[in-house]
């Protein structure tokens, strides 16, 4: 590689700041020194910094490469993935560690290298194009570009004679068919325009559309190993949590097994770490067993949230364990000091995939007492030979609560015992090399964890995590957000970069209205109004009413997702905290915003609504409310926060339902003093398990209004209705559902009355 004088000044003063204890990531090395170093070394990209040493001339997405492409005449080769990423290691490795590869790629092409976690809108667009041309998509994502950026083909991992030849294919059309190519790339870029652009001819969804969904989901459903697919097995979270928020309101049957499936055979699997807690990526089988070995923190955030509401729908000590195995997880392993979180870990250590993870019958041996290895051997189907190389996946072929049954224990007891064994193997297992943990701080990726912890803190009734979502809240507001009307996506080694997506600003307002609900703090709830503004000023597209990804100018098109891939899509979570906000502020542009999304894609969800999951469950939010214990009503001026408690006689529960009205406001008394007003009320919705045996109302204060002449009975301030409840031993459990009826009122007008559903299950 040969470059100006000025650049590899640069590049030199880059490798000479890593330090002496720098390790370059590459096989071409001489006197303990790279050979090779290119442009990569000078971005915070720990991915990008793992291909700096490679003998290809790469460039990061900018306006240099696109220069180079177009002054030389070359077509771009688009290299897309990510640090923890297995099969774009086996891409580097075989081809663009190659002295062959790499002199085919400078001598002919510009190569561009992009970390789709720092550009997620890039990654989008050519994932669209792949996903055309090829009917699939993955990483490591290749593409080949115009020197405008228009696609002209791509694939995804290529062997290196494979490569070889496509490059030389390549090289050779650009040469001799080059206006074929140019028109080929017009029309492929015209094709993902198309695909992202939204003009919906349908305006109003109805509610049969969440029906319908619910049904073609239950179509797809394993019926022996749970999820809603072959392999590989994803969780699919988005589609969880709409199938949980619909079950919460009907509890139907069907649908419930098939969570309860789902969950089941995740949390018995290799796809759950059953030593260190916390999920792999996806699982490899159809029977969850086999995992692909990387541990993403959005998969940790948004499983955690979905056990988690799963605990709150059916009790189920086990996903609550689950819950906190993750979260601690993620708090012990992937937190920095400042209380914030890295993205990821690898899925390969000491050079291969699974090593830190597998276990072989003698360390079991080596770690434990004699009776308790054949307890964990005998638990976990462990044998000599192996499920996985010659090593054991620790998975569980029956479910604990059945091992318990089988032998006469309480699972209580079980549980502890096995926690304590499980700690032991851990501690043994940190003395391993571990998988290369990707220490960058993303702020959606935060965001989602910070919710997962002010809901689980909420759901559990574990204040520790509701104080570890708020720490991050408060580290990632300070790290990223130096000024008003700037955000930064990406901080790595306490320094930020790369201007916020919409789906940064979308989960951050999410969390912060999380930590409001949960905490009451004002503070969160204006920071949330603040981002949800400035998300809307950046991204808006005012013709369709969607919100695009980024606004990359090298960009061929600006799209926005709505689509559900691993994670909901930006613009789903926009719906949920613009409504969230309406809620708690009472202003209707929020309002207005969330339903014009929900407009911009309405033809596409009622054609493939499966695709749409979180989408839909904003539409059925929309429609009945939301789920929680945390409720508004008066557009914002009361808040409900409701709490269930055991008492110490068996069976028995006290609610409390706490008010807090702003000033001016309050609500009518459970007795009014006229017989036309609406009395505040509470009743239990399913009274087969909850009994209400007794409601302790408030004092009302007499107080004359304005529009009354007459002394009112009225509830205002701070305030509490109590009441005293009593479940049927007899049958399965399940969580509490209370209709709260009420109006409100100021000195001068009295709002329609409502209709406010409280959701609650005991503290695990």
């Amino acid at each position: 590689m040969t470059y100006s004088k000025a650049l590899q000044t640069q590049l030199t003063k880059a490798l000479k700041n890593k330090g002496s204890d720098y390790q370059a990531r590459t096989r071409h090395i001489s006197n303990k020194q790279p050979i090779y170093t290119n442009r990569l070394i000078l971005t915070d990209s720990p991915y990008l910094l793992q291909h700096a040493h490679n003998p290809v001339n790469w460039y990061p997405w900018g306006a240099d490469a696109f220069a180079a492409a177009k002054g030389e005449n070359k077509p771009i080769f688009l290299s897309i993935g990510y640090a923890t990423c297995h099969w774009c290691h086996v891409m580097e490795e075989e081809s663009f560690e190659s002295i062959e590869v790499a002199k085919l790629l400078n001598q002919h092409f510009i190569a561009i290298k992009v970390d789709r976690e720092q550009h997620p809108d890039i990654d989008s667009t050519y994932m669209t194009a792949v996903t055309l041309f090829t009917g699939r998509g993955g990483w490591p994502m290749s593409s080949f570009i115009t020197a405008e950026g228009k696609p002209f083909f791509g694939g995804t991992y290529y062997p290196q004679a494979h490569f070889i030849n496509l490059l030389e294919q390549v090289k050779t059309a650009w040469g001799n068919q080059h206006q074929m190519l140019l028109e080929q790339a017009d029309q492929l870029a015209t094709a993902v325009s198309n695909e992202t652009a939204k003009q919906s001819q349908l305006t109003v969804l109805e509610q049969s559309v969440v029906q319908a969904a619910v049904q073609q989901i239950l179509a797809r459903l394993d019926q022996h190993k749970g999820g809603f697919s072959q392999a590989p097995k994803f969780p699919n979270e988005p589609l969880l949590l709409f199938l949980l928020q619909v079950a919460e309101r009907q509890n139907e049957g069907a649908l419930l097994d098939a969570i309860n499936l789902t969950l089941s055979a995740m949390l018995q699997g290799g796809i759950y770490d059953q030593v260190g807690g916390g999920f792999h990526r996806y699982a490899t089988d159809v029977q969850w067993r086999v995992p692909h070995f990387e541990k993403m923190l959005y998969n940790q955030a948004y499983l955690a949230r979905v056990y988690s509401r799963a605990y709150r729908l059916t009790q189920n000590p086990l996903y609550a364990r689950v819950v906190r195995q993750t979260l601690d997880y993620v708090l012990r392993d992937m937190s920095s000091r400042q209380g914030v979180f890295y993205s990821a870990t690898d899925a390969d250590s000491e050079g291969e995939e699974g090593t830190y993870f597998v276990w072989t019958v003698d360390e079991i041996k080596q770690v434990l007492k004699a009776a308790d290895a054949t307890f964990i051997i005998d638990l976990f189907g462990l044998t000599e030979q192996g499920n996985f190389a010659g090593n054991n996946i620790l998975f569980l072929p029956t479910s604990l609560a059945q091992v318990a049954s089988q032998q006469q224990q309480p699972l209580e007891a079980l549980l502890t015992r096995l926690d304590a064994l499980l700690a032991s193997l851990r501690q043994y297992r940190q003395t391993k090399i571990p998988p290369l943990t990707d220490d960058k701080i993303i702020v959606a990726w935060n965001s989602m964890l910070i919710t997962a912890l002010a809901e689980a803190g909420d759901i559990l009734n574990e204040p520790r995590y509701i104080t570890a979502a708020k720490t991050a809240a408060n580290a990632l507001w300070q790290s990223q957000r130096p000024a008003a009307n700037v955000l930064w996506r990406i901080n790595l080694d306490h320094k930020a970069s790369i201007h916020a997506k919409q789906e940064d600003y979308a989960h951050l307002a999410e969390a912060l209205i999380a930590l409001y609900d949960v905490s009451s703090d004002q503070s969160f709830l204006l920071k949330a109004e603040m981002i949800a503004n400035e998300m809307l000023d950046k991204f808006l597209d005012k013709p369709s009413g969607m919100l695009v990804m980024g606004r990359d100018p090298l960009l061929f098109t600006q799209s926005g997702d709505a689509f559900d891939s691993a994670l909901p899509s930006g613009n789903a979570v926009a719906m949920r905290v613009f409504q969230q906000l309406f809620k708690r502020t009472g202003q209707q542009a929020y309002s207005d915003h969330a339903t014009r999304i929900l407009q911009a894609f309405a033809s596409d969800i009622a054609r493939q609504p499966v695709a749409y999951a979180y989408l839909l469950a904003q539409l059925d939010e929309l429609k009945k409310g939301e789920v929680s214990a945390h409720q508004y009503a008066a557009n914002g001026a009361i808040k409900i926060d409701a709490q269930l408690r055991r008492t110490k006689v068996s069976q028995q529960y006290v609610l409390e339902i706490h008010f807090s009205s702003q000033a001016d406001w309050h609500i009518n008394s459970h007795q009014p003093v006229q017989q036309d007003l609406i009395a505040t009320t509470i009743n239990v919705v399913d009274q087969q398990y909850w009994q209400l045996r007794q409601i302790d109302y408030p004092e009302p204060e007499l107080i004359q209004t304005q529009i009354n002449r007459q002394a009112l009975a009225l509830y205002q301030g701070v305030f509490k209705i109590t009441a005293h409840l009593m479940t049927n031993p007899v049958l399965k459990a399940q969580a509490l559902k209370v209709t709260l009826n009420l109006q409100a009122c100021n000195q001068n007008t009295c709002l329609a009355p409502e209709a406010i559903t409280i959701y609650l299950s005991p503290p695990a």
